[in-house]
């Protein structure tokens, strides 16, 4: 039984002070079933993806989805958690529900990280690495990627031009995206330079190349893909992934992503389709060394060589391949636990023509999403197409 998007909803990304995790659980469950155009009473299940690692005092959050509508009181509600790719995790899960026999899932992703002081930020984003071994990185969860990024330099040579160019595209993307949080079109110069503005954070990542703390949420309503023929609108799940690897990066090459390959292959084949049938992807640019690799451990490039990507302009919106045509992490914001459904509701948008305008593509009619928890851990592909 084949799942679908029926619905959905998506605050803007930012810092939002007057919100809670709960004010931002409801609003986007309310507005994802006005969306689908049902009531909480349709609803036979609920998911929420809330990574929190103390960034909640709230901890038992599954339950927070109810404070929307009454009618929720008595469905089965559970959280779920995997670090970066929370998010993907709850939307996979629902889809699972699906496919066991509900008929209406409600999917929602939520985080709140601004109100947390900048150092027990780095120290909540460093539990998603292996403490044992990382725990005392400089720069949190910046410094792991710092060093990934170190690494990556000294086997393939120095690739600040391309990085530049990686956190150039996702911002001018992102001007486009009205959830976005940064929309500033930086320029590849200002990502390139070393600046007051813009200063080295990790190894060779400069702010630039470093995704943003947020505040935000997304929603989905899923059904199956019988019941989607009836809705308003309902985009496909072609097929989906998940590859979990190890959690200490001494136990594998961490400049492979191997994790990332996998998921990939198992989705393609599973879908029957190649990289060069996708019309675009959104992909996990935590860092902007992050999406470098992706391209390789996706095969859109050789090992090494990811830079040509971005370089040749392959990555672009009017590219081959068009890589965060949202934005990305890097200009929409990361509210972790909110990410990967982020993901799907804009490649949902995309894949049904009502994307913002000057983000919308031109007739796409497959995308890929790839999210991802830790440094390539937790590997999440979907691959949507719109409802035929």
């Amino acid at each position: 039984m084949t799942a679908s998007i029926v619905g959905w909803a998506h605050t803007p990304f930012g810092k939002f002070d007057a919100e809670t995790v709960e004010s931002l659980v409801v609003r986007v469950a309310n507005e994802a079933l006005t969306d689908a155009g049902i009531s909480a009473g349709d609803v036979d299940e609920i998911v929420l993806g809330h990574f929190n690692a103390g960034f909640s005092q709230q901890d038992f959050t599954a339950s927070l989805v109810l404070q929307a509508d009454p009618q929720f009181r008595f469905k089965p509600a559970t959280r779920v958690e995997n670090a970066c790719a929370t998010g993907s995790a709850a939307v996979h899960q629902g889809i699972r529900a699906i496919q066991t026999g509900s008929k209406f899932v409600l999917v929602v992703g939520v985080e709140q990280m601004t109100k947390t002081p900048g150092p027990e930020i780095g120290r909540n984003l460093l539990r998603a690495s292996y403490l044992p071994e990382d725990g005392d990185t400089p720069g949190g969860f910046a410094g792991v990627f710092g060093k990934i990024a170190q690494a990556y330099f000294q086997k393939y040579g120095d690739q600040s031009d391309a990085l530049a160019l990686i956190a150039a595209k996702n911002h001018k993307n992102g001007v486009a995206n009205p959830y976005a949080q940064m929309r500033k079109d930086f320029g590849f110069e200002f990502c390139r330079a070393e600046s007051d503005k813009n200063p080295f954070v990790a190894g060779p990542l400069k702010r630039t190349d470093c995704s943003l703390v947020s505040d935000g949420a997304a929603a989905l309503v899923l059904t199956d893909s019988e019941t989607a023929k009836t809705m308003g609108k309902a985009v496909n799940f072609r097929a989906t992934a998940h590859a979990q690897d190890f959690l200490p990066m001494s136990k594998r090459d961490i400049l492979q992503f191997e994790g990332c390959t996998v998921a990939w292959q198992r989705a393609l084949e599973q879908a029957g389709a190649k990289l060069s049938d996708l019309s675009f992807v959104e992909t996990h640019d935590c860092f902007t060394v992050a999406e470098l690799i992706e391209y390789e451990a996706m095969g859109l490039t050789p090992r090494g060589q990811g830079a040509r990507a971005i370089k040749e302009g392959w990555t672009l919106k009017d590219g081959k391949l068009p890589i965060n045509p949202s934005g990305g992490l890097k200009a929409k914001g990361h509210p972790i636990g909110a990410t990967g459904v982020s993901m799907h509701v804009m490649s949902a948008m995309q894949l049904t023509g009502q994307a913002p305008e000057g983000m919308q593509l031109k007739n796409p009619e497959l995308a890929g999403i790839f999210n991802m928890g830790g440094a390539a851990v937790a590997n999440y592909v979907s691959l949507l197409e719109p409802a035929k």
